[in-house]
């Protein structure tokens, strides 16, 4: 079963990154992170009503954490056992859905658009960019800022769009990557720190936390083998060290894995003080001894180092088989 499970997502590594998500077909049905979405948000208003006790808002929000990952897992159980009864077209249709759930080739085509747009348009365009893979209010960045958002988002979805839904689905296969990814959706919808799900939100937040805990940390080091072989052993080092040294400063205590590793892998500083919905975060710089002043340039170095760091993924999934198969 594992090894069937590792061949079916080498598979889907090597088509999501050569293929992505394609906008006409995303325009004529709904994108399985819609549903999701559509899960949270039927959650929210179902159980966070108004008025609530911040004691009541916080188990409602459990309740609803726990009934979207088990919705997550009995659809992921379902679609496994009608899969299996089709044979080979089954095995098609389950690489096509995995393929779905990773974001490579997205993630680097939304984070370069920035790029492009920093460069064709300037700041204007950079921050109309930057204002769809960012939830931190555009208009207070300058163009550096703009850089080292677009930089940071990169990193913080390595984990979130590639490693870790490879992680699940190779632990608990369908079941696994379905559950992850509603987990991770209900965190960017109800797990910030807003009056309305402060409390709410709670068991959000904390079950992302718990899910991510391995694979933030295999990002860090994905990134860092990106680096030696996007830069060089330099690079790779400084990448490790970054990672080890300054993750803690990061709020989160999984996305500061792969931030500081990116950090450090191209030199630069990352994070520090910025505002997310008109509020102050107070952070401190991550690889402090890095470039301050981030460009166009270093969005591309970045990713460079984030596509050499998904051409590890796929090898070491294929060590993995290789391994499982003899």
């Amino acid at each position: 079963m594992i090894a069937l499970r590792l061949a079916l997502l080498f598979l889907a590594l090597l088509i999501d990154k050569a293929i992505g998500d394609p906008p006409r077909l995303w325009a004529r049905v709904s994108h399985p992170i819609v549903l999701f979405g559509k899960a949270v948000a039927a959650a929210d208003r179902r159980l966070n009503a108004p008025g609530l006790s911040p004691a009541a808002a916080r188990s409602r929000g459990i309740v609803a954490a726990v009934l979207l990952t088990v919705l997550a897992l009995a659809s992921g159980i379902l679609l496994s056992a009608v899969f299996s009864g089709l044979w080979l077209l089954g095995v098609v249709m389950e690489v096509i859905v995995v393929a779905i759930l990773l974001a490579q080739k997205s993630l680097a085509d939304h984070v370069g658009a920035v790029a492009d747009a920093l460069t064709q348009e300037g700041l204007a365009g950079g921050r109309r960019a930057v204002s769809l893979i960012v939830g931190r209010d555009p208009q207070t960045l300058d163009g550096p800022g703009v850089s080292r958002a677009a930089i940071e988002s990169l990193a913080e979805n390595y984990s979130d769009g590639v490693v870790a839904p490879a992680f699940w689905y190779v632990l608990l296969g369908l079941p696994g990557i379905f559950a992850y990814k509603m987990v991770n959706t209900a965190d960017s919808m109800i797990g910030h720190k807003s009056e309305k799900y402060l409390h709410f939100g709670w068991a959000a937040a904390r079950w992302d936390d718990l899910v991510n805990l391995i694979p933030a940390r295999l990002s860090a080091i994905f990134i860092a083998l990106g680096a030696w072989t996007a830069e060089n052993m330099m690079a790779m080092r400084r990448s490790l060290r970054t990672a080890r040294v300054d993750h803690g400063k990061h709020r989160s205590p999984n996305s500061g894995w792969p931030e500081a590793a990116m950090a450090g892998a191209i030199d630069l500083q990352l994070a520090g003080p910025r505002i997310y919905h008109g509020v102050p975060v107070n952070e401190e710089m991550l690889n402090i001894g890095g470039r301050r002043s981030a460009s166009p340039a270093d969005i591309d170095r970045a990713i460079k180092v984030f596509d050499h760091a998904c051409y590890w993924l796929a090898g070491v999934i294929c060590a993995l088989l290789i391994l499982a198969v003899t």
